[in-house]
């Protein structure tokens, strides 16, 4: 970011906003590690007369301001409520530990940063649940708003508590505490709530009949309107609604991208944040098919923004935050149809003004000399990319169709194009995964090492580092291997230790994810409503944080869990029957279980499908009646 720039511009903003701090942390900033998280008062944040707006909305997101400003779902939603006169919404972010405690210790409620005032009473408390480990900061961030945990005990037109985001997709371990839940994209079913909820309001009607006409809204799921029953063995054995209440909830989708609300300005922090720069969408949905990848099957059908819109939306963003920098966003974007065309648009503006252009999620199948000379033009920086399986028998069975060729291609491309530093990154624990499979992995980063020494082009005297990290594969709901047992600790830590010592070269770094808390994470991704019980009582035990490492306590997990009469294992190294009904069968996404489940079968046969252009496969996503679909092939 122009740092010049952007000390004029807060000084500009500080003459003509006042900072509306919580008056009762004032006095302990300086004893916080980072002040700068509760202060508010950021480059283009809203403030409104409250006296002037209906609707109050606290917009949380459980985990640290860091994580949270880097969050686009928030960006988006932030600015199109606050374009509403009728609607302030503020930005709440779970207090860190150190705060936290003098929070409770000298009684400060949780508070909006906007106007520093405990959001208790605000109208709609509303979370976006993007990762199963901040669930037990969902509940110590009520617990501190002094907001009743279940939606049970809340009264009267106040305090709806609302959540959206991919983990939505399986709310049920957090169904007793949301009154409410918006499944798939939520710019336009979110204020559609919101305005019935100003209509029966003024109505006079009762917190009951709001949420029951919520119920009829597409998108909306209401727990408290089903009825779950279960067999002996645990496994569900009905879903019932309630009379008049859906059966099935059909997620909400945006088809044209041109015109739906992207907001001109972002509010910038006042400290670094995770991603500290201009994050711009190119498209929704994937057209690959990966067996493993939730997102991919919750966002079909792919949907494009045009060169024109991508172009204009980011360098207003540049002109009113002062980044220079900008990701354009999406789940491949090298899969983006009209990318050169894009790229040589943007850099007509982005190399006068120094502005570099990234492009993460790149495919090793998608990049090329041209995209590369884009791309340096401004700022050379390592290049990642996802073959996720080591042997093309493992790409195969997860639908990656990616041949080790086309990456050694890819890596000699950019290694000619002067790059030293490469990151792949694999999955280990995948369905019908080999020991060979395993070790495949440090095989094909070493020829990838290789692949640098043969350029005879390289930069003397510059060596190549190539980073492999591996995550374990957690199956999640709405992909073919939904019904896949996940591997046992045992199993994950044996090829973690097996992969680590088949690693000989120095120019080799190993990362790889904790096995524990991906277990734990898999308890929750397919969990059910008796996980409820569990989340609450281990909120009432402290745990929170629980996607950090210094405050993860699996043992204590373990113990809640079990204290709760489940058994982990239950969820998450349990091989599901495909006629067995699963905790999310209430929830359409448009594809059908059917697809998934030939997904599944197509998966044990090493047998790959075509991507969406290439050939419809037949998902159900055609429903829609748009985006890569109805393209021309």
């Amino acid at each position: 970011m122009n740092v010049f720039c952007i000390i004029l511009i807060v000084f500009f903003e500080m003459l003509t906003v006042s900072i509306m701090i919580n008056k009762q942390i004032e006095p302990y900033l300086l004893k916080l590690k980072k002040p700068g998280r509760y202060v508010g008062g950021e480059i283009n944040s809203v403030y409104k007369n409250k006296e002037d707006v209906d609707v109050r909305f606290a917009f949380c997101f459980p985990d640290t301001y860091e994580i949270g400003m880097s969050h686009l779902g928030m960006k988006i939603l932030y600015s199109q409520f606050n374009e509403v006169p009728y609607i302030w919404c503020e930005r709440v972010f779970a207090p860190w530990l150190d705060a936290e405690k003098i929070m409770q210790e000298k009684n400060i409620p949780l508070w909006g940063l906007e106007s520093g005032e405990p959001i208790t009473d605000f109208e709609f408390i509303g979370f976006t649940l993007q990762y199963e480990l901040s669930y037990t900061n969902i509940l110590q961030m009520l617990k501190l708003a002094n907001i009743p945990l279940r939606s049970c005990d809340r009264k009267g037109l106040k305090q709806i508590v609302v959540a959206g985001g991919p983990c939505a997709c399986n709310p049920e371990p957090l169904a007793d505490f949301f009154d409410l839940f918006f499944i798939g994209e939520g710019e336009e079913v979110d204020l559609e709530v919101i305005e019935l909820f100003r209509q029966c309001r003024a109505e006079g009607k009762s917190r009951e009949e709001f949420l029951y006409l919520c119920s009829q809204i597409d998108g909306v799921y209401v727990p408290s309107l089903y009825d779950v029953g279960y067999n002996e063995d645990g496994t569900i054995a009905s879903f019932t609604p309630k009379e008049g209440v859906p059966a099935v909830i059909h997620k909400r989708i945006i088809m044209d991208l041109d015109n739906v609300f992207y907001p001109d300005k972002f509010v910038v922090p006042l400290i670094e944040i995770v991603h500290d720069r201009v994050v711009e969408e190119i498209f929704r949905g994937c057209i690959r098919g990966c067996r493993f990848c939730q997102a991919g099957f919750l966002n079909r059908p792919v949907r494009e923004k045009s060169p024109e819109t991508i172009d204009r939306q980011s360098h207003l963003l540049c002109r009113s935050t002062g980044y220079d920098e900008i990701s354009l966003s999406s789940l491949s974007s090298s899969d983006y149809t009209k990318i050169r065309e894009l790229l040589t648009m943007m850099t007509e503006w982005s190399e006068r003004e120094s502005v570099s252009l990234s492009l993460p999620s790149m495919r090793v199948d998608g990049f090329d000399n041209e995209i590369l000379s884009k791309l340096k033009s401004v700022r050379r920086s390592g290049l990642t990319f996802a073959p996720e399986a080591g042997t093309q028998r493992m790409r195969d069975v997860i639908n990656k169709n990616v041949t080790e060729e086309e990456l050694m291609n890819t890596c000699t491309v950019a290694f000619k194009g002067g790059w030293t530093a490469v990151k792949l990154y694999f999955m280990i624990g995948l369905p019908t995964e080999t020991d060979e499979d395993v070790l495949g992995i440090g095989t094909l980063a070493q020829k990838v090492v290789d692949a640098y020494y043969k350029n005879e082009n390289r930069q003397k005297g510059k060596q190549v580092k190539v980073t492999i990290s591996t995550s374990s594969f957690i199956p999640k709901p709405f992909t073919p291997f939904q019904w896949e047992p996940q591997d046992s600790l045992e199993d994950i830590r044996r090829k973690q230790s097996m992969l680590r010592g088949h690693i000989t070269s120095r120019k080799i770094e190993y990362n790889y994810h904790e096995a524990k808390v991906s277990y734990l994470e898999g308890v929750f991704a397919r969990g059910d409503r008796r996980l409820c019980r569990v989340i609450e009582e281990a909120v009432n035990r402290g745990l929170r944080f629980d996607g950090w490492d210094e405050c993860f306590d699996f043992d204590r997990w373990m113990e809640v869990i079990r204290d709760c009469g489940l058994d982990p294992d239950f969820y998450v190294t349990r091989r599901r029957a495909f006629d067995e009904l699963l905790p999310w069968d209430h929830i359409s996404y448009g594809v059908t279980k059917q697809f998934l489940l030939s997904e599944c079968k197509r998966a044990y046969e090493n047998r790959t499908t075509p991507n969406c252009r290439k050939k419809c496969s037949g998902c159900g996503a055609v429903k829609y009646g748009g985006g890569v679909c109805y393209e021309k092939r």
